[in-house]
């Protein structure tokens, strides 16, 4: 499906980040699978490995319905928590209207012209220049800011920062990004905790495991098919996370561009921020920065270049006429 328009374009990213999205249960499932194939190779209670992936799959009929529970109660602490943990990472303090005025009543005339609550205003003292959105729900979202972003840009360039945050704060780019941190860190722990036993328990691929037919090399079979499928399921999980960011980010630049009317403060702000942005921060933090200096590649890269970026404003706003 084409897309046509600001608005189509976010209905249209939406749709495919809901469809990227539901494939997090499919994915849980299979790393559910994996570890049942693991644990049937730590434990060597089979003939050969066609009888161990057999029993893997009846394990895995037990389990993934707890497995399903505990990742929702997983989800739902950190529902709880996700905002203070983000603030507490990155050692962000609140910011009052007292402090920074300017700062303030820019945030507060860009919510009135959009007609949407006006966030918390953060800020983080690090001299490099960035910014981001966080928060799951209309009273915890807050948008923050670094010093050295204060310091350097404009006004109108950082109108035009504050504007590309509420573009993701409207977008709900800001919730479904937390969603999928949330559910990768639920790969995350599941894969680490395998690996550790492993390794706590002495196991050696095709050693000391072995089948009730005292084939060494069938517990070693079962055990790389397991790290496999972990691996697997652990990796096209982070490619959906990625994914989900880096497309949003030509949107809120757009989103940026209509509010305030002013594409080239969007592209100089872009320009100031360019290899100054480096935030000493968790990456799942930095991935919802206005720019992620992360040396990632291909797929794994959080956010297109910011060349590309103003390439896109020059090109589909006008910006530099």
């Amino acid at each position: 499906m084409r897309a046509y328009g600001l608005q189509t374009h976010i209905w249209n990213n939406n749709l495919k980040s809901v469809l990227l999205l539901a494939g997090f249960p499919v994915l849980l499932l299979l790393l559910m699978y994996g570890l049942s194939v693991g644990y049937v190779g730590l434990t060597g209670e089979f003939d050969d490995v066609g009888e161990g992936l057999a029993l893997g799959f009846e394990h895995w009929g037990r389990i993934w319905p707890y497995a399903f529970l505990g990742a929702g109660l997983w989800f739902l602490i950190a529902w709880m928590s996700y905002q203070e943990l983000i603030e507490k990472s990155v050692g962000a303090t609140s910011l009052s209207r007292r402090q920074a005025p300017e700062l303030y009543n820019l945030l507060e005339n860009l919510c009135i012209a959009r007609g949407i609550t006006m966030p918390k205003l953060n800020i983080i003292e690090s001299p490099a220049l960035n910014a981001f959105a966080s928060g799951l729900t209309e009273k915890s979202y807050t948008v923050t800011v670094t010093r050295g972003l204060l310091d350097t840009l404009d006004r109108d360039e950082l109108e035009a920062v504050l504007a590309h945050e509420l573009t993701h704060i409207e977008n709900k780019d800001v919730r479904l990004l937390v969603i999928a941190v949330i559910f990768v860190g639920i790969f995350s722990f599941f894969g680490e905790l395998l690996f550790r036993n492993m390794f706590r328990s002495g196991v050696r691929i095709g050693g000391h495991t072995r089948s009730r037919n005292g084939d060494s090399r069938g517990g070693g079979i079962l055990i790389l098919i397991a790290i496999a499928l972990i691996v697997l399921a652990y990796i096209l999980a982070l490619v959906i996370r990625f994914s989900l960011s880096r497309k949003r980010e030509f949107l809120a630049d757009a989103g940026a561009v209509e509010l305030t009317r002013n594409p080239d403060a969007m592209i100089s702000a872009l320009q100031k921020i360019s290899g100054r942005s480096d935030v000493d921060a968790p990456n799942d933090v930095k991935q919802m920065m206005v720019d992620n200096a992360e040396p990632f590649a291909g797929v794994f890269m959080t956010h297109p270049s910011i060349e590309k970026r103003i390439d896109a404003l020059v090109a589909f706003a006008g910006g530099l006429e």
